[in-house]
This record gives structure tokens, sequence and C-alpha cells, in this order.
């Protein structure tokens, strides 16, 4: 029986966010929470309303930048260019 992780309430949106974003792979979420795609499509469900839920997963299946593998060779970042180095990936006004 896998063991569940507990997330903190800005985890859990932390993780959400990084989800939804569509540059940043599922392999960001595991570096960054220790979650495969799988528990994180499974936070998703719990967490979110069902239509938004299938929304998400309309956008996401399939789509090359939410898999590093699938991705370009010569992108190996995990952040935009435009956050900032330290107040939480806040974007930095332009």
């Amino acid at each position: 029986m896998p063991t569940t992780k507990v997330f903190s309430d800005i985890q859990i949106d932390r993780i959400i966010e990084m989800a939804w974003e569509d540059r940043t792979p599922f392999e960001a979420i595991t570096f960054q929470f220790g979650i495969t795609e799988q528990e994180t499509i499974e936070l998703m469900r719990r967490e979110m309303k069902p239509s938004s839920f299938k929304m998400w997963r309309e956008r996401v299946q399939g789509r090359t930048t939410k898999h590093a593998k699938l991705r370009k060779n010569g992108i190996d970042r995990f952040k935009c260019k435009l956050q900032r180095q330290i107040t939480g990936n806040k974007i930095s006004k332009r």
C-alpha cells in the first residue's frame, strides 16, 4: 500500500500552480516535492473541482513541455526566466 505524503496548504497550492504551468515539467514537481506524475494527477483530482480537473487533464495530456524526455534538447531549466530567484517564484514586474 503506497504511503500518502502530507503537504501544507501552501505546498498544495504551489504543486497545483506548477501543474497548470505549461512549461513546468512533472519532473520539476518530482524534484521539488518528491511526488510522481501519477501522485500529482491524484492530488489534482482530489483538490480541484471535477470540471477543472477534466479541463486540466485534456490540456496536459500529451503536451511535450510537461515531460522532460519529450522536450527539445537544450531546454533544461525548470523555471521561467521572468521568475525571481528567491521570492517564492513570484513573477517579477516587467
